[in-house]
């Protein structure tokens, strides 16, 4: 019996369905996981996506013959049975879950299990094969509830305000900035964004998810708002010169790559806040479980610790080459040498 998915060069390709799963190089037809710039790429010919990824699809990819399916929604292309399932990662992502000849097989983009007020939950989907991203994959990745974290975050911005500082958090335009102004108490003080994250947030706003009120550096016109802002923006804006604005200003960043000790030192940064929008090794584990995928292949990440774990829990287990995680997505921090 063939395989539903095998790589080629383009990407993750299903030849009975002859479409790409989050292709790499431009092909005629793509289903798109997620909006993340390793994952979507501009130049496919046609795009099919979750229907609430297609605000921040359009934001980043522009004009594309774009698709879109509700989450759940049965679809049949050349006798492949294709659903789109939530996926837990960022708004709009999702799961593939491909049906035919008698075969199951999920795709998962990245994913993640922890609750997330921005976004679709997380959804396991039985399977008999599991295509998993490993981005944390090693057992020191584990992830502290939300609560606990933004009231860290919280009294760092309420500290610092009080001594007429600006609080910049750094964190990934798409995705996480939308976390981090969800998990924020707006009272502290006033929440600026940096042009990256600002047309984002007006579509995450357009799917209907709530967020605080926020402005541009440009509309403040009362400097002392300034000395107790809290900056949402890129890493890249935090050493530009955009950043001078703020005086001497509490820097921070935020994601799972600040579990390691000593990433918070080699960024230059005060702070280091452990938020992630991918599993934990814990939330990795409880998903392929979830799945009762007897085969699980491997992509992006620690992928020769995750194949080898699975392998000893009794499963079959491989690994994929793609070309995923080698964009910006929460990779300002990470050791190029893990790459």
């Amino acid at each position: 019996m063939s395989d539903l998915v095998v790589q080629r060069p383009e990407g993750l390709y299903c030849p009975a369905g002859d479409f790409y799963i989050d292709p790499w190089r431009p092909v005629p037809r793509a289903v798109i996981t997620h909006a993340h710039s390793d994952h979507a790429r501009y130049g496919n010919g046609h795009y099919l996506a979750a229907a609430p990824a297609e605000g921040v699809l359009r934001e980043r990819l522009g004009e594309i013959t774009l698709q879109t399916a509700a989450y759940g929604e049965r679809l049949t292309h050349h006798g492949v049975t294709l659903s789109l399932h939530p996926a837990g990662h960022v708004l709009g992502s999702a799961q593939v879950r491909l049906e035919h000849g008698g075969q199951v097989w999920v795709a998962s983009g990245d994913y993640k299990v922890a609750p997330d007020p921005t976004c679709d939950p997380f959804e396991p989907v039985r399977c008999d094969v599991f295509i998993t991203e490993s981005t944390f994959g090693l057992p020191i990745y584990r992830w502290c509830p939300d609560a606990e974290l933004f009231a860290d975050v919280n009294a760092w911005w309420a500290r610092n305000a009080s001594h007429g500082r600006a609080s910049v958090l750094t964190c990934y335009s798409l995705g996480k900035a939308q976390r981090v102004l969800a998990g924020v108490d707006p009272s502290i003080g006033p929440i600026i964004v940096h042009g990256a994250v600002a047309p984002l947030n007006r579509a995450y706003a357009a799917a209907g998810v709530s967020l605080p009120q926020t402005r541009m550096v440009t509309e403040v016109t009362d400097k002392a708002d300034l000395r107790r802002c809290l900056v949402v923006c890129p890493p890249s804006a935090a050493a530009s010169t955009w950043i001078r604005r703020f005086g001497a200003a509490q820097t921070a960043f935020a994601s799972g790559w600040m579990q390691v000790r000593g990433n918070r030192r080699r960024g230059g940064y005060d702070r280091g806040f452990v938020l992630s929008d991918h599993a934990d090794w814990p939330g990795l584990m409880s998903a392929i479980d979830a799945t009762g995928a007897q085969r699980v292949i491997v992509t992006h990440g620690s992928v020769p610790v995750l194949v080898r774990s699975l392998r000893e829990r009794g499963l079959q287990a491989q690994a994929f080459h793609t070309e995923y995680g080698q964009d910006v997505v929460e990779a300002d921090l990470q050791p190029q040498e893990g790459a």
